[in-house]
Parts: structure tokens; C-alpha cells; sequence
């Protein structure tokens, strides 16, 4: 099925979290609508396979780009590698996430910090990498997946509903 995505024709597009189910739509969608794909992901090769596979379909130049969203310094090397091969990002679609589910006090530290560094911290670093050129061509997107616990709360997912609460409140000052 070919997608009709106003304005995304030609424009660099990066999904991070983009070799998982969600990113992987959403990059076949923005590729058959004429966008240029980055697949951010920390696997690389899966990564790599979701690029070819879409590809395959709409033969648009996805690549595959490895990053670990919680290394500042390897998001900005990310970064630069989509502009040397794609151009300047015009779109960023912050979609990398995790979660633990467990009652708060069994609920481990290292658990906490890593969801709130790939579910909120990372799309503050990387909207922080792209937002200057963004401003300067007076053009630019920036999309943060949050789900539904963005809004309301489940029993046992403290760290996830505290980030996605994060990411609502981020985008609105954005």
C-alpha cells in the first residue's frame, strides 16, 4: 500500500527504536511517501535489515545507523553519519522505549534509570543535536512516541508512565 504523508517527499526522516515493529512501519510509510529513511537502533545488523527490507519495497536509500540512545557522544556520531550520507535531518521521530514491569519496591535502580535514559532522556539529546539546524532552515519535525501512559497510569510500571508523562510535558515546550 503506497502512503500519502504530506510533505515528507525528499525529506530526511530518523526513527529511533527503528528496527522494532513500530519503527519499521513507520519507516516503510515515510519511504513510500518519498521520505529518506534512517533506522536508528543499538542492533545495527537488525537495523541494517529493517533498511533493506524497506528497501526492497520502495528502493529509497534507507540505511541502518547503530546508536546507543543512552551515549550522548554516539548519538551526535549518529547524527553526523545521517547527514553525510542523507543530508540534514528533517524529521526526528523519537520512538526508542523500554519497560519493566514490578511493584515500586522490588523495582530495580539500574530498570529506573535505564527506561527514563531511553524513553525520555535520549529524545532530549537528540531534539537538542537536531533542533539549531532545524531553526536555522526554519523547517523541521520532531515526533515523541509516548502511548497512552503518557496520560493515564498502569499498576507496576512506575519508571515507563513517569517517562512517558516525561515526553508529553518535553514535547509541549518544544
Amino acid at each position: 500500500m503506497k502512503y500519502e504523508i504530506p510533505g515528507v517527499k525528499d525529506k530526511v526522516c530518523v526513527i529511533t527504536g527503528g528496527a522494532g515493529v513500530i519503527g519499521t512501519s513507520l519507516g516503510l510509510g515515510l519511504a513510500e511517501a518519498g521520505a529518506k529513511v534512517a533506522i536508528v537502533d543499538f542492533n545495527l545488523e537488525r537495523a541494517n535489515e529493517v533498511a533493506n527490507l524497506i528497501n526492497a519495497k520502495t528502493n529509497s536509500g534507507a540505511i541502518g545507523v547503530f546508536a546507543n540512545v543512552l551515549d550522548k557522544n554516539l548519538l551526535i556520531e549518529s547524527r553526523n553519519q545521517i547527514h553525510s550520507k542523507l543530508g540534514k535531518i528533517d524529521v526526528l521521530i523519537n520512538n526508542a522505549g523500554i519497560q519493566h514491569v514490578s511493584p515500586i519496591e522490588d523495582f530495580p535502580d539500574d530498570k529506573w534509570n535505564a527506561i527514563i535514559g531511553i524513553n525520555l532522556t535520549s529524545a532530549f539529546y537528540l531534539s537538542k543535536a537536531v533542533w539549531p539546524g532545524m531553526k536555522e532552515r526554519k523547517f523541521g519535525r520532531i515526533i515523541n512516541i509516548a502511548s497512552a501512559h503518557g496520560l493515564v497510569a498502569s499498576e507496576f510500571k512506575s519508571a515507563y508512565v513517569a517517562s512517558k508523562h516525561g515526553i508529553v510535558g518535553f514535547t509541549k515546550t518544544l
